[in-house]
């Protein structure tokens, strides 16, 4: 297979550090989240300049559930903040947005919001955002697996046709390319449950800075980083 575009079409972030921006500076945990929301707009916008066509952000995890009962709640105003003031905003720049995870268990009003931002945008071509909502990736591998086994039990395909094509197909990206370049910030050194059937030849790079602090030179070094990468795909 051949190396990789100059630029990756689709980048994966994993904003990670809010918590701990926010306690360096003495601060509760919510100013750190709310301060990352500048990062966003940044990463957003620069990645509409280098021409990415798809950026997923790993919004709110599955396991982000077990939070205290004030922090969700706190964390999904946040939510509804961002995407009403970032709905005319993604309408302007010709960014559709798409959203991935279990979101029936978003509040009603959170879910409608999103619902009607993607129906706003759906036909954008600019770059497609993608926001992991109340997602885990074993998660939506289990429906996956879930789904295929019952329309085999139903008879509509047989076991043997399952590949890896048909199982990628029964994914919540169905139809967006995998990233080829996944960023997690704060310096953690693990993946989070996050998008692992579609990051399994990713590149990582791996940034110290919290997510607050994130911006556009951090975001031009991780590709550079990427450009300098031969992708082998397993092969020598």
């Amino acid at each position: 297979m051949p190396s990789h575009p100059e630029i990756p079409r689709h980048i994966a972030i994993i904003m990670d550090g809010n918590g701990r921006w926010a306690k360096e500076r003495g601060m509760p945990r919510l100013e750190g989240h709310r301060a990352g929301a500048e990062s966003v707009r940044e990463v957003m916008e620069s990645c509409i300049k280098l021409g990415v066509e798809y950026l997923t952000l790993y919004a709110f995890s599955s396991e982000n559930w077990s939070r205290p009962a004030t922090e969700v709640t706190a964390l999904m105003g946040l939510l509804n903040r961002f995407l009403a003031e970032k709905a005319k905003e993604l309408d302007r720049q010709g960014v559709r947005l798409l959203a991935i995870g279990q979101l029936d268990r978003l509040p009603e009003t959170t879910r409608k919001l999103v619902q009607k931002i993607q129906e706003q945008t759906a036909h954008h071509t600019t770059m497609t955002l993608v926001l992991a909502l109340s997602y885990g990736g074993r998660e939506e591998i289990v429906a996956a697996a879930r789904s295929l086994a019952e329309d085999a039990v139903a008879g509509i395909i047989h076991p043997e046709a399952i590949d890896g094509e048909l199982f990628a197909s029964r994914l919540q990206t169905a139809g967006i390319p995998d990233p080829d370049l996944l960023i997690r910030t704060s310096g953690e050194m693990r993946v989070s449950n996050f998008l692992l059937w579609q990051i399994s030849y990713a590149e990582m790079v791996i940034v110290k800075t919290f997510w607050p602090d994130f911006r556009q030179g951090h975001l031009m070094d991780a590709v550079a980083e990427y450009q300098r990468r031969h992708r082998r795909f397993g092969a020598l």
